[in-house]
């Protein structure tokens, strides 16, 4: 069914960023307001993200995008109507005024042979996911939106009162996907963690890696992400100041002769991977987090880096519920690190009508993490 087969006859409209094609720049439109059908939620934004997925989408790099669409996977805002009984996954009910995010992916069916057998929900077949894969015809099902449509299947969080919306989106995408990613490497008491990027997935790796008890390095050769990791109090491999010698030997310069226990990949780099499993120790856990887009090939040696190596290599793909709960608990807990706050060091905020600028500046490494704000009594960055 598509927005206009649902007007609810009102005269308010809402206004979407979206991207028309692939390769194409970005448009401001307009839309009519949806009618809600039973258990259904309409949500006004205050926040979302753009994040890296975002850039491939524009760059056609990710397969099956129904073009055109309203991007925009991570949002959070307050409910503007609901429609019968809705309650939250923790059973709380939902109403008017209430702030609320919720998990992007949805229409996981729970029956087929990845969801019951292999238990992997984030390759089953039927998952949908907001700001993806659905098409700007469908309605507002993106966060680069004034208004969000939360479809009766969508599973609804109540953000804690210790937990500003600001601080939720500057983590946004990248803090479910690096717990994933944390879970995958079976990070535990005492590892060494090396982080490999220090974009919003990696700074996000590394805060949940230091919640797991580890010692985290994170490395990077873009000086103002290394210096985000920094102000956050991570110890960092700048791989920019001798760009000649081995990561490895620069790690196990920094930490008294040892490699990695697990390495966590976010960079989106093909070239990264060889390095990432150099620095991890024999009988280690690598773990490939940052290539949601095919960014090429690169080269293994299967003899020397995986099988005499004793080598685990780990994917992690998407996330499920479990991920997002655990993000806005972490999230809430955080402490300020030198009197510096997460979202101060994460966050570079942008209006609606700068979402290019926001894309620019994610694509070129000229920000951690863009937000994009919807509310009206702020600018742009």
């Amino acid at each position: 069914m598509t927005i206009n087969q649902r007007l609810a006859g009102r005269a308010s409209n809402y206004r979407a960023a979206v991207m028309p094609a692939p390769r194409g720049g970005i448009e401001i439109r307009e839309y009519p307001r949806p009618a809600l059908s039973a258990g259904e939620v309409l949500m006004r934004t205050h926040y979302s993200e753009v994040c890296g997925t975002d850039v491939h989408i524009q760059q056609g790099r990710l397969q099956g995008v129904p073009y055109p669409i309203i991007p925009g996977h991570f949002a959070v805002g307050s409910v503007e109507e609901v429609s019968g009984a809705v309650a939250s996954v923790l059973g709380r009910a939902v109403r008017p005024g209430d702030l609320i995010t919720f998990l992007d992916v949805h229409r996981t069916c729970h029956r087929c042979w990845q969801c019951q057998v292999s238990k992997t929900p984030t390759r089953c077949p039927s998952r949908k996911v907001y700001g993806v894969t659905h098409s700007a015809t469908e309605g507002p099902l993106g966060g680069w939106s004034e208004l969000v449509l939360l479809q009766d299947d969508v599973a609804i969080a109540h953000l804690p009162e210790d937990l500003s919306p600001l601080r939720f989106i500057s983590g946004g995408c990248a803090m479910p996907t690096a717990i994933h990613a944390v879970e995958r490497g079976a990070v535990t008491l005492g590892d060494l963690v090396v982080i490999q990027g220090a974009g919003p997935v990696g700074i996000c790796a590394a805060i949940a890696a230091r919640q797991s008890g580890a010692a985290v390095y994170v490395c990077d050769m873009a000086s103002l992400r290394l210096a985000a990791a920094r102000r956050m109090g991570f110890n960092v491999l700048d791989l920019a100041a001798d760009p000649e010698r081995p990561v490895a030997a620069l790690l196990a310069e920094a930490a008294g002769g040892r490699l990695a226990d697990v390495v966590i990949e976010a960079t989106g780099v093909a070239s990264a991977i060889p390095a990432g499993v150099a620095m991890t120790r024999d009988g280690g856990r690598y773990v490939v987090v940052g290539h949601y887009a095919d960014s090429g090939e690169t080269r293994l040696n299967p003899h020397l880096d995986i099988n005499r190596k004793h080598l685990e290599i780990r994917g992690a793909w998407g996330i499920e519920y479990s991920h997002f709960h655990k993000a806005i608990g972490l999230l809430g807990a955080l402490p300020e690190i030198g009197g510096v706050a997460f979202e101060d060091v994460m966050a570079t905020t942008y209006a609606l009508e700068n979402v290019q600028e926001a894309l620019d500046a994610v694509r070129d490494r000229r920000v951690v993490k863009a937000v994009i704000s919807l509310q009206p009594q702020r600018g742009s960055a």
